[in-house]
């Protein structure tokens, strides 16, 4: 009897712990918790679009040098694993952080407000998975590595195109051996072409929505494992039909390449490139999907989308397991002579025409443990404007985040 009862006591103490580390759900199924609290300290030098995260530089840098920090970077995730269906197992995934603005309130740039990032749903078979929700731009998967930038991903508006759109997708996988693996994956998208809102409450159609039909991508992708690590090629493309009013109809098109190169056991070189025409909405022509001819409310101005070409390249070298270096550069440039073409409208504009767009970056990564990250990143911004003016700017940036 004293030996059953001590027993007893130990399975209740073990569930007692169990029932602490536990994520209360409304349902039997399990729900996983996970995030990041991210401090970022930063130094600029240089007139930016935005002060702790920039995507572009918008003049020049004489007197421009300032320091701040953040905490709106830091992510908070929700997982919920699901009931089997058709032999599918489901899921779902959530996740938010504070970069959605500021509040108009005393020390606002303080209080970052709550945003959602992705909010996506799956079904998984042995090979093939249905994806439905808000979610990663799978046309274009990889990113460089950065925990100075995590609101908006690193290098965008430089070469990195990235989305968090509403979207289904269907992907399949074949196995061809056993080290060697192809990826096909198809779907369609929430037709945006990246605008802000034109009404902070109520919802208005863009020219991408406006167009009655949605965006379309297929992405394939290869697979074979050297030095342990993956080394992956993909391939993909992507098609926009946008309505900029006055039913002046463009064609968004882009034709992309991604790789994952292990070069060495510890070293990887990765990266994407792309050719397109009006994709601001995922990333591309420094956020300028159209050029006018002259003034946008007229219904006699002819529209043209912009073509572009750009990418990045990013080297990861991995010195031990707590301690990795990487460096990434990246450009967006669109055409130049179809915003020379387009001058005539500058003067209708709140801002000048982009020509090109260039982004390095350096930083090291350290994780003493699994749940604790230190980083030191430097990044320089050179963005061109029409009539070939030229600025530039620097961020020095210190990281510390607490995974959980």
């Amino acid at each position: 009897m004293a030996s059953l009862e001590e027993s007893t006591q130990l399975v209740n103490s073990k569930v007692d712990d169990q029932y602490q580390t536990k994520v209360e759900s409304a349902s039997k199924y399990r729900v996983r918790l996970s995030g990041i609290v991210l401090l970022n300290l930063f130094g600029n030098r240089g007139a930016t679009d935005n002060q702790d995260f920039p995507s572009y530089v918008t003049g020049p840098s004489t007197g421009t040098a300032n320091v701040g920090a953040t905490m709106r970077q830091s992510e908070i995730g929700l997982e919920v694993f699901g009931p089997t269906l058709a032999g599918a197992k489901t899921s779902a995934s959530l996740q938010a952080d504070f970069a959605g603005g500021f509040p108009g309130t005393w020390n606002g740039v303080d209080s970052g407000i709550f945003r959602l990032r992705t909010a996506s749903m799956r079904m998984d078979w042995k090979n093939t998975s249905l994806v439905m929700g808000q979610d990663n731009a799978f046309f274009s998967p990889l990113t460089p590595t950065s925990f100075a930038s995590l609101a908006i991903p690193a290098l965008n508006y430089a070469g990195n195109l990235w989305a968090w759109t509403p979207q289904v997708r269907v992907e399949h996988r074949f196995t061809l051996s056993d080290d060697q693996s192809l990826l096909l994956q198809g779907g369609i998208m929430d037709n945006l072409t990246g605008e802000f809102p034109r009404d902070s409450y109520f919802r208005v159609p863009g020219p991408g929505e406006l167009s009655r039909q949605p965006a379309y991508a297929v992405r394939a992708a290869w697979t074979h494992t050297l030095f342990g690590q993956p080394l992956t090629f993909g391939a993909a493309g992507y098609y926009s039909r946008q309505d900029w009013l006055f039913e002046h109809y463009v064609d968004g098109w882009a034709g992309m390449a991604d790789w994952q190169i292990p070069l060495a056991p510890r070293v990887t070189f990765s990266g994407e490139f792309y050719r397109g025409r009006a994709i601001g909405g995922i990333g591309g022509d420094i956020s300028q999907s159209v050029v006018f001819d002259g003034n946008p409310g007229l219904a006699v101005t002819p529209v043209r989308g912009l073509d572009t070409i750009g990418g990045w390249s990013q080297l990861k070298f991995k010195l031990s397991n707590t301690i990795e270096f990487n460096a990434a550069a990246g450009v967006d440039n669109p055409t130049a002579a179809e915003l020379r073409a387009a001058q005539a409208s500058v003067i209708y504009l709140e801002h000048p025409l982009l020509t090109q767009n260039r982004g390095i970056l350096a930083n090291v990564v350290f994780r003493p443990r699994s749940s604790l990250l230190f980083s030191a990143e430097y990044s320089r911004l050179r963005t061109v404007e029409l009539y070939d003016i030229s600025n530039s700017a620097d961020q020095f940036n210190l990281t510390m985040g607490i995974l959980f």
